[in-house]
């Protein structure tokens, strides 16, 4: 009897995990201005009808929210324009492992394995992976990188910005 739950357990946890994931890195420059403020980011993931998938990361002001009786922090969540109106004024911020502070100048990284709250189970197919930035006295801007899931080899994709965004990269993981 005990041979038999040994092998079971054997075979639970010795077999490796087939869940595909992603890292993500995103640069936040460093701009030569009068009146600098960190930028709100917004990273998703799209589907081909530009619907959201996944929102994997929102940066924004947690500590003016906290802080200020008419949540001024989330307020301007809607300057991210793209995002929000494509899924994110349906998010009740905050989330756990999703949303946080701004960042400041730098590259961050993010990364989530399928089946996480960040990355839920996508159906194969063609989507995009999109990260949009705003600036109070600053511009807005929004990158995106096409890619297909699930990805059949370890991918390295990149684009990037102009003025508030850098280097955005993307590897898809099998």
């Amino acid at each position: 009897m005990n041979v038999r739950y040994s092998l079971a357990l054997g075979a639970l946890f010795g077999a490796p995990a087939f869940a595909a994931g992603l890292g993500v890195s995103i640069e936040v420059p460093r701009l030569n201005v009068a009146e600098y403020h960190r930028p709100y980011v917004a990273a998703w993931i799209e589907r081909a009808d530009n619907t959201v998938a996944a929102t994997l990361g929102v940066w924004y002001d947690i500590r003016t929210k906290t802080n200020s009786p008419e949540g001024e922090g989330t307020k301007w969540l809607k300057d991210l324009r793209q995002w929000w109106r494509r899924g994110g004024r349906e998010l009740t911020v905050p989330v756990d492992g999703i949303t946080g502070a701004t960042r400041p100048a730098g590259t961050h990284q993010i990364n989530a394995n399928e089946g996480s709250a960040a990355l839920p189970k996508l159906a194969p197919g063609a989507y995009k992976f999109v990260v949009e930035a705003a600036r109070e006295q600053g511009g807005r801007e929004v990158v995106s990188i096409p890619f297909q899931w699930p990805p059949t080899s370890a991918q390295p994709l990149a684009a990037a910005g102009k003025d508030e965004l850098g280097a955005v990269k993307l590897e898809l993981k099998p």
